[in-house]
């Protein structure tokens, strides 16, 4: 990520900051900034969303195409990760840099959906053994990094942006809808009278499957600076912080992951309690990003466009 270079007095004031529960930019420890959410915002998807946290832009881009199941899950679909840091946001993005940031990203995607539950990938599944639907996730990053008068919400907290704009991607659908599935065209496996296999699928937009997202875990990533924690950090903060931990929660409050992050370590009871921190913020978040997408599906065709593709 793009590092900040700040003075000893500079961490010192967010450290002391923190401390008393009120950090620079006037948020307390366990308060977000406001997300701007934006989905449908790409036609040629089955699904996408933009999220802009702060200064950093996310772009979630979801494909349903046809694959074969993996081996030792035959019966089931499966969703990939493909993470693009743009270079063009900062210059530590070039080569190797966003290369490795990118990896890093789909790694810990890939670890937040490989608990069961999280999705019905047995829904994906057309033929056993031979055909499945595969959801091909691309996540596309924004970063403008500049340095205004005053360092307010200069980007930060990556993580949990690609994550709600996950959701929000596998939300969304072309057709109008007020329920959160993700719609993926119905198939019918045709077989003649000499056992050769044909694949229909269905030209009706109401024929289709229905995976139900509602289980689909937003990341919550919890960031220690001195003897406290705070959710949504700032470049800034992340800079003053050695450990962070990384936690999935669904809308149930279920941990589905947990990471650690960064070279410091973290003591048993800062992670009871970073954990309990990001349970409850968790289930916040996702009620705050359901209202919106609620609010988003709800206008259909009629609502206008805002963000940076509208």
């Amino acid at each position: 990520m793009a590092a900040v270079v700040l003075s000893d007095a500079e961490k010192l004031y967010i450290i002391h900051g923190v401390q008393e529960d009120l950090r620079v930019d006037g948020r307390g420890c366990e308060d977000y900034r406001c997300a701007e959410v934006e989905t449908d915002v790409v036609s040629n998807t089955s699904g996408s969303a933009r999220v802009k946290l702060g200064h950093t832009d996310v772009l979630v881009g979801v494909k349903a195409e046809m694959g074969a199941p993996k081996l030792e899950k035959p019966d089931e679909g499966y969703l990939e990760f493909f993470v693009d840091c743009s270079a063009s946001a900062t210059p530590e993005f070039e080569g190797r840099g966003g290369e490795e940031l990118g990896t890093e990203i789909a790694s810990t995607l890939y670890r937040v959906f490989s608990s069961e539950g999280t999705l019905d990938l047995k829904s994906l599944c057309i033929n056993p053994r031979e055909h499945c639907w595969v959801l091909y996730v691309d996540v596309l990053r924004f970063f403008f990094f500049f340095f205004p008068p005053h360092f307010l919400e200069c980007g930060g907290n990556l993580f949990d942006t690609i994550s709600i704009a996950v959701k929000a991607a596998l939300f969304n659908t072309s057709g109008t809808t007020h329920n959160s599935v993700f719609r993926i065209p119905k198939v019918r496996v045709m077989e003649d009278e000499e056992g050769s296999k044909e694949i229909e699928l269905s030209d009706d937009p109401y024929d289709c499957i229905r995976l139900n997202v509602d289980d689909v875990p937003c990341i919550v990533t919890l960031s220690k600076i001195g003897y406290r924690h705070v959710v949504d950090a700032t470049l800034q903060e992340e800079a003053c912080s050695l450990a962070s931990l990384l936690i999935a929660i669904t809308s149930k409050g279920a941990l589905t992951c947990m990471k650690k992050i960064g070279k410091g370590s973290l003591d048993p009871e800062s992670i009871f309690e970073m954990m309990e921190t990001g349970n409850k913020v968790g289930k916040s978040l996702h009620a705050s990003l359901q209202k919106v997408l609620d609010e988003e599906e709800s206008l259909g065709t009629t609502r206008q466009k805002v963000g940076f593709l509208g």
